[in-house]
């Protein structure tokens, strides 16, 4: 795990200028748990992770992943998982759907016809169009990839339930919140949205959303 973002706390004072609810929302999230932006830098594994995790809980999600984790040995690489037989992914709890994502993004890591790399030198909507082309990852796998893994700033995930409920909850808005009065939050956040994202998620998860 790295450190909090160079940008985080800039953002912050940013941020607090901006908005007045997010403000009171920096002040009232302000401890050493603030750390959620902390990334592994290991793409393999956080997208087996979103894919696991899909239209499951969180629980669920966290018990069919440390099965499949301690499958692979503690080891979630490429050339683990592929040597895995899909009945011993099966046994973890995983659908043969997810079992075809994941093993498919094995076989294009190790062939390269989906690089890592590359994503650096994409701005993000290139980005997440990259990851989208891969099986099982959406629009919104591919932001929290940006956010989690890559600590990219200005990600306003407008699919997430979390997001959409906290911006009803805050801004005293009906659930779902008018599409017109998300695009000005974000306008207003920008180039921190990704901040502004996680206070948000805090405000309605007591604990610090990890990816």
């Amino acid at each position: 795990m790295t450190k909090v973002p160079k940008y985080w706390n800039k953002a912050k004072k940013y941020l607090s200028k901006k908005d007045t609810i997010l403000s009171n929302l920096i002040a009232r999230y302000k401890s050493p748990s603030e750390t959620i932006l902390t990334t592994r830098k290991d793409i393999f594994y956080s997208l087996c992770k979103s894919i696991i995790g899909q239209q499951i809980s969180v629980i669920a999600a966290n018990s069919v992943f440390l099965k499949f984790k301690k499958k692979c040995k503690n080891k979630i690489k490429a050339k683990v998982v592929l040597k895995l037989t899909t009945a011993q992914l099966k046994s973890c709890g995983l659908s043969r759907q997810k079992i075809s994502g994941i093993k498919n993004l094995s076989k294009q890591i190790l062939n390269k016809s989906f690089n890592p790399k590359l994503i650096s030198k994409m701005n993000d909507e290139q980005a997440i169009l990259y990851l989208s082309n891969l099986k099982q990852i959406g629009r919104w796998s591919a932001e929290m990839i940006l956010l989690f893994t890559y600590n990219r700033s200005d990600i306003w995930p407008i699919q997430d339930i979390g997001l959409l409920r906290a911006i009803s909850k805050n801004y005293k808005k009906k659930y779902l919140p008018p599409d017109r009065f998300v695009k000005i939050l974000q306008k207003r956040f920008s180039p921190y949205c990704s901040v502004a994202t996680w206070y948000l998620w805090r405000s309605i998860d007591p604990e610090p959303i990890q990816y």
